[in-house]
């Protein structure tokens, strides 16, 4: 890190971002991975050689990509050439080996997409240090290396997710609240949105359906997510693009597009107010309010935070950049960590909160039915501890199978189980037995 701070590296297109885009080509001799802007670009050449927002389906299992030279990919996979790509700008850049990193999350990933990010990174050839949640980054980036002392709401809406969290800054210890999130929510969908607008329009014109011819669509989402860019300083914009070899322009306007897209900013609101009643917070009690993610830049996300948290956002950081000069500053902090000459600068911690409920599958007493029982309630400190109280189901009961779940659901089908045990009991307990689980 810069002695100044932390800095942006340009990738070798000399840009700030690099896009999360796989292109997956073909020459004859197997696929030749394409990342970046580049890949971006061949989009609407190459539809369906491309991967976008791998971060959604991160730790998902069954999520494959197939790709035309017969190859299949995970999201981790997927995620191991992003990394790997920005590894080798950064060696670039450097002049030097890039070994250690640390990487960002959504807040409320939960174990399988943390663990997978890892694995992401070490397929990369990284050093993974840490995993860290994007928000806590963010405030770090804007609340590093001042006595700053403040209540913090994080938005954070990305291209392809959405989470909110509530920390307070104490100087240079920095104690996270609340968060919460959704994975399937970000400036995707309100490209989705304006391609909707932009579709029914034509329609009304004759032309096919875009959306149903895999080419069109492709040419569609490049232009809408630009037109929707456009929209957050003008009040109309000019769609042009060619169907069935004929030249198109649709106008849309801002408050079309807005009304479109309510009901996903209503989304965010709902996972804002869940937050702010987690965390035990009053909008007066909240100093600051940080924009993270280039879709905050929308118009109607700005006016929405304004509306609720009664203060303006804060705009000293470029919410593209802002997560990743958060995690420099993390990364500093893990090599401060390591034996060597003092640094003189004063520690930071983070104290953290679990963003998923940890729980156990018991017997309903009254049903005789599995139910999931939540020991550990979402949004708990770490390290937390709790117990949850069970009852042995037979006489002489030898053994109790613990197995271990992730989520708030009630039903077990609807969480995750993370582990599973089997616990050897005293012999002889009489039925009913009670039993302590913590």
């Amino acid at each position: 890190m810069h002695p100044a701070g932390p800095e942006i590296l340009r990738n070798r297109e000399g840009d700030n971002v690099t896009p999360s885009v796989v292109l997956f080509q073909d020459f004859g001799q197997g696929d030749e991975p394409l990342v970046g802007a580049l890949a971006k670009l061949q989009a609407t050449d190459s539809p369906e050689d491309i991967v976008q927002h791998a971060k959604r389906y991160i730790g998902d299992p069954y999520w494959l990509f197939d790709s035309a030279a017969g190859g299949q990919y995970s999201a981790t996979e997927v995620s191991a050439l992003i990394l790997k790509r920005l590894k080798q700008d950064a060696e670039l850049a450097l002049g030097e080996v890039v070994s250690d990193a640390v990487i960002t999350v959504p807040a409320y990933f939960d174990d399988a997409r943390r663990t997978a990010t890892k694995q992401a990174g070490a397929m990369a050839g990284l050093n993974v240090l840490r995993v860290i949640n994007e928000p806590t980054a963010a405030a770090l980036a804007y609340g590093f290396g001042g006595e700053v002392s403040a209540t913090v709401m994080v938005y954070d809406l990305g291209g392809g997710t959405f989470d909110v969290t509530a920390l307070r800054i104490d100087a240079h210890h920095f104690d996270v609240l609340a968060t919460d999130g959704d994975r399937n929510l970000g400036g995707f969908d309100f490209d989705n949105a304006l391609m909707n607008i932009v579709a029914r329009k034509l329609n009304s014109e004759g032309p096919a359906d875009v959306l149903q011819d895999l080419d069109a669509m492709a040419e569609l989402r490049e232009k809408c997510e630009v037109a929707k860019k456009t929209l957050s300083n003008l009040p109309k914009v000019n769609v042009q693009l060619t169907v069935d070899g004929r030249p198109h322009r649709v106008s849309v306007t801002r408050e079309e597009f807005q009304r479109e897209t309510q009901s996903l900013v209503n989304r965010t609101e709902e996972l804002i107010q869940d937050v702010m009643e987690e965390a035990r917070l009053t909008w007066p009690e909240v100093d600051r309010v940080l924009l993270v993610g280039g879709s905050t830049r929308m118009p109607d996300v700005r006016d929405l935070v304004t509306r609720l948290s009664g203060r303006v956002p804060e705009v000293g950081v470029n919410p593209d950049e802002v997560v990743a000069l958060g995690a420099a500053i993390r990364a500093s902090m893990e090599a401060d960590s390591q034996p060597h000459e003092p640094t003189g600068q004063p520690e930071v911690t983070i104290s953290d909160v679990t963003s998923q409920a940890l729980g156990v599958i018991v017997i309903d007493r009254d049903t005789d039915a599995d139910v999931n029982e939540v020991v550990i309630p979402r949004n708990s400190k770490v390290p937390s501890r709790h117990t949850a109280h069970v009852r042995t189901i037979t006489p002489n009961q030898e053994q109790v199978r613990i197995d271990v779940t992730q989520g708030d659901a009630r039903e077990p089908k609807m969480v995750t189980v993370v582990g599973s045990s089997l616990i050897d009991l005293p012999a002889g307990l009489p039925l009913g037995s009670p039993l302590a689980i913590s």
